[in-house]
């Protein structure tokens, strides 16, 4: 009998013995690893299974949130070896937005029909930079998240979107004076490879990137009940054991805290001004079988997400995968972090959805089960109500396409 039927006969014993154990918290690194290998060659076992505990999760539903993206500062004191976001002082196109430009984006977002103000900027400038901690301090601001904190709470107050930030790691007390005007947060956790923290690798020189310091983050966000999102970021030189071990790492953390609200299987693309300019693209194949394994891993109860833009044209099979979300998608600002990767138009993004036989429903910067849980910060919660109907998505009437 030729070997890839035996192997194929292995991987179906072990997803049928994982399903009826219905215990996420049982798959092992171990085997974790061993689906992603011995599926590469034939995936559709591990997809036909992703997708069955797809359904017991939304059924035929796909999510998204309408978001406006606002990059506050792309100063950042790590220097990835993939970032074409941060950028250095003397760079012109350094840049920290101004609370005016914050709030004139976020508008911008809110007559486009946006919900979510989502924030990305860099990690901690202010210590790599003294210029930056001294524009901080000009403005009354100890840091950048103490500012982060300040334009949440303008953004919300004066445009209604609910803020989402995501600036890398924190401490818990960083988490506190983020969370009152944060629906939720997040942090890619990325990798848990030491290995690539080497000179010449992707995370040499970034004291941010170190795993330990970003599991961190992730069990602080646990301890003080923060609905919070995080993933991985593959094809940026981690081992398909490293990529299986990070998943398992979020997994077990999510177990001890149930706050993991989605997980993003985010597939590393080259950008030209780069130290990985030349460095090979994960393909298309290998983005689908990680997110299948990450729906095995998590199982129903997590949401699991691919952003569109950066598998597009021909996006919509990945939702073969397993997956339920299509993450923040924007009609008034570029993804910053991708810039050269365009978000599919809203109406795109329904027909394709339409076209694979699900429905697209928009939610908020905070799933429905982190509403319903009471997850949401006091000051947000009436307007949360007033726009989610009784499944905890957003009303009908509020969507535009």
């Amino acid at each position: 009998m030729p070997q890839g039927v035996f192997i194929e006969a292995a991987v179906c014993d072990m997803l049928k013995v994982l399903a009826a154990t219905a215990i996420p918290e049982k798959i092992t690194t171990g085997e974790a690893y061993r689906l992603l290998r011995d599926c590469s060659a034939d995936s559709r076992p591990l997809l036909e299974q992703a997708a069955r505990i797809r359904a017991q999760r939304t059924g035929r539903v796909i999510t998204y949130s309408r978001k406006v993206f606002l990059p506050l500062t792309n100063l950042c004191r790590d220097r990835c070896g993939y970032c074409t976001f941060a950028r250095l002082p003397d760079d012109p196109r350094a840049h920290t937005m101004t609370p005016e430009e914050v709030l004139a984006a976020a508008e911008a977002g809110r007559e486009a029909g946006c919900k979510e103000a989502l924030f990305s900027l860099g990690e901690r400038p202010e210590l790599r930079y003294p210029a930056h901690k001294r524009w901080l301090e000009e403005r009354g601001y100890a840091s950048t998240i103490s500012y982060l904190a300040a334009m949440c709470r303008l953004v919300f107050e004066r445009t209604g979107l609910l803020p989402h930030a995501n600036p890398g790691t924190m401490s818990p007390d960083e988490m506190e004076q983020l969370r009152p005007f944060n629906a939720s947060m997040g942090m890619m956790l990325e990798t848990v490879s030491d290995r690539l923290l080497r000179r010449g690798e992707a995370h040499h020189g970034c004291p941010d990137k170190t795993p330990a310091a970003r599991l961190a983050t992730l069990e602080a966000a646990g301890r003080l009940r923060v609905p919070f999102t995080t993933g991985i970021l593959i094809g940026i030189g981690e081992t398909l054991e490293e990529r299986a071990a990070s998943l398992c790492a979020i997994r077990d953390i999510h177990a001890r805290h149930g706050h993991i609200q989605e997980v993003i299987i985010q597939n590393f693309r080259a950008k030209a001004d780069t130290r990985f300019a030349g460095w090979p693209e994960p393909d298309t194949d290998s983005l689908e079988l990680t997110a299948a394994l990450a729906r095995v891993i998590f199982g129903p109860e997590v949401n699991i997400q691919i952003p569109p833009n950066l598998t597009s044209p021909g996006f919509g099979r990945l939702l073969r995968s397993g997956i339920n979300d299509w993450g923040g998608v924007s009609p008034v600002t570029r993804d910053f972090i991708n810039p050269e990767r365009e978000w599919p138009a809203i109406r795109t993004l329904r027909e394709v959805t339409g076209q694979a036989g699900f429905e697209l429903r928009e939610r908020l910067a905070v799933y429905p089960e982190f509403v319903r849980a009471g997850f949401v910060p006091e000051a947000l919660r009436d307007r949360v109500a007033r726009m989610v109907d009784s499944s905890g998505l957003v009303r009908p009437r509020e969507e535009r396409w």
